[in-house]
């Protein structure tokens, strides 16, 4: 089964963000692909170098879980509008298009928007 999780919101100031990447996480298996793609705000979330306090939550360290098992990919778009280069994106994460997002949409079994 190929599942795309689109999350939308900020690493941090709402949970939006936090709770997909737990959704995607627990569902990444030998029997479920799951792509993530990163839109307007939240491609800060794939942002490598955050520092958070200790004891909470570090989308950094969840961004990359999700990779490990499947697609991390950007809206090129978003992380011009927000000054991200490729530079600052995380080991695995990589630059997308609308039309790469169309493809995985239509090949997706499920799609779940964050």
């Amino acid at each position: 089964m190929n599942i795309l999780v689109i999350l939308n919101d900020p690493p941090y100031g709402s949970e939006r963000s936090y709770n997909g990447l737990r959704l995607a996480k627990a569902l990444g298996n030998d029997q479920t692909q799951v792509s993530l793609f990163l839109m307007a705000d939240a491609v800060t979330c794939a942002k490598q170098g955050q520092k958070v306090p200790q004891g909470f939550y570090n989308i950094e360290l969840m961004v990359k879980a999700v990779g490990r098992k499947g697609a991390v990919l950007l809206c090129g778009t978003c992380m011009d509008a927000r000054g991200l280069t490729d530079a600052e994106l995380l080991e695995g994460a990589r630059r997308s298009t609308l039309q790469e997002l169309t493809d995985l949409t239509r090949d997706a079994d499920k799609v779940l928007v964050f």
